[in-house]
């Protein structure tokens, strides 16, 4: 697999990870679906990165959505042998919502199709003043999975989702921000600094606290009410902070007027 496909960096706890396929609009073949995938199940497991920034290389694209071109020729005939080749799709999304630790979409470009779902299933976007956003599907005939209708609607709401994948529009300027699809609309000079400073703010806290939070809104996400036995999981994480070292490092923090150093622990 190319590794060169997706750029990684790690630095304060930060990890960027970038879309490297300028020349394709940084649109997302199935190699560099499963490669980023998989990058993020071994982050996932990494205890010095707390924070992850998704971008794409360069400065014209972010993600310029699904290169349909990836698909193999063979599988056409078959209805369900293509609709397979599509299942790490659903594998990277549903990696980027259940990550552990906040993810950042900086939008330094474009992000068309399942290159704006990318971004809406990051925790937070910031977005470069100059950017267009859309979902065309409707104007290609398709029905968009269920599944990318239901994060869309969680996360900018039901009207904001109706307008976009009944008009197809492709968004810019103010109306991305009103729709919600960016947290911040910032001047593109000033992208990169704005994200970082987020990123490390974020990294900076309890890494329990963020991991705990995290999942206990992906549960109240799928349902308002939760059962017993993930009242009871969301009852232990709490419980685990409570009593965790970081707890008592951040209280002596406060306490002592400095900043605190958490272990995760």
């Amino acid at each position: 697999m190319n590794k060169k496909l997706l750029l990684i960096q790690k630095k304060n706890n930060v990890c960027t990870l970038a879309l490297n396929r300028p020349e394709k609009q940084n649109s997302l073949s199935i190699e560099m679906i499963e490669l980023l995938e998989s990058t993020l199940r071994e982050l996932a497991q990494d205890d010095a990165v707390r924070t992850v920034i998704l971008r794409g290389a360069g400065d014209k694209a972010f993600c310029s959505g699904f290169d349909i071109g990836s698909i193999p020729t063979s599988s056409k005939g078959n209805m369900n042998e293509r609709l397979k080749t599509l299942d790490p799709v659903d594998a990277l999304l549903q990696s980027l919502v259940s990550f552990p630790i906040p993810i950042i979409a900086m939008l330094n470009g474009f992000a068309f199709g399942l290159g704006c779902e990318l971004a809406i299933c990051c925790d937070l976007r910031i977005g470069a003043e100059d950017i267009r956003m859309g979902m065309p599907p409707a104007k290609l005939g398709l029905v968009y999975r269920w599944t990318g209708l239901q994060r869309f609607i969680q996360s900018i709401g039901l009207q904001s989702a109706k307008e976009m994948f009944f008009t197809g529009r492709t968004y810019k300027g103010r109306r991305i921000k009103e729709l919600g699809l960016v947290d911040y609309f910032v001047p593109r000079e000033k992208l990169e600094e704005i994200t970082y400073n987020l990123a490390e703010e974020i990294a900076g806290n309890a890494p329990l606290a963020l991991k705990g939070t995290k999942k206990i809104m992906n549960m109240l996400l799928q349902s308002n009410q939760l059962d017993e036995t993930r009242i009871k999981e969301a009852q232990s994480l709490f419980k685990e902070s409570l009593f965790s070292e970081d707890m008592q490092e951040g209280q002596a923090a406060f306490l002592e007027k400095r900043k605190p150093r958490f272990k995760g622990k």
